[in-house]
């Protein structure tokens, strides 16, 4: 980087930087769609003379490596897939009993509620709740 002394507002001298022209700006990621992908692997498996693979990689600016991945991708079946985390095996289970926790504890809460509307009406009506008309004795 050129370091260049200047004066501003004719006071003070300045530092002014101006960019290195030998210093590039950062490559983006190139990004492939699974489309695409596709359709370079099947047109690579159709490529039967010597040298039209290498052809086909120079055309599309791509590496054998490339081609490797993503034929192995395309045999496993993974060839659309996100790149990332895998998500966690046991979260499916975790909601799943979560769910069913609450849907069991919704139960419980009405089977109580019932329970104590019985409770209030033997004492209305003056019977015990152990009484049940199947229940006396001989």
């Amino acid at each position: 980087m050129q370091v260049k002394m200047g004066v501003a507002n004719g006071t003070k001298p300045t530092m002014k930087q101006e960019p290195d022209p030998q210093v590039l700006p950062k490559a983006e990621r190139r990004r492939f769609s699974a489309e695409y992908k596709l359709r370079i692997v099947t047109e690579a498996d159709g490529c039967i003379e010597h040298g039209q693979i290498g052809e086909l990689l120079r055309r599309e600016g791509l590496y054998s490596s490339h081609l490797t991945k993503w034929r192995r991708q395309r045999d496993e079946g993974t060839l659309g897939q996100k790149r990332g985390r895998k998500p966690d095996p046991q979260a499916a289970e975790v909601k799943r009993l979560q769910r069913e926790n609450e849907q069991l504890r919704a139960r419980l809460e009405r089977a109580e509620h019932i329970i104590d509307v019985q409770k209030k009406l033997a004492q209305l009506l003056g019977t015990s709740l152990d009484e049940t008309p199947g229940s006396e004795s001989l």
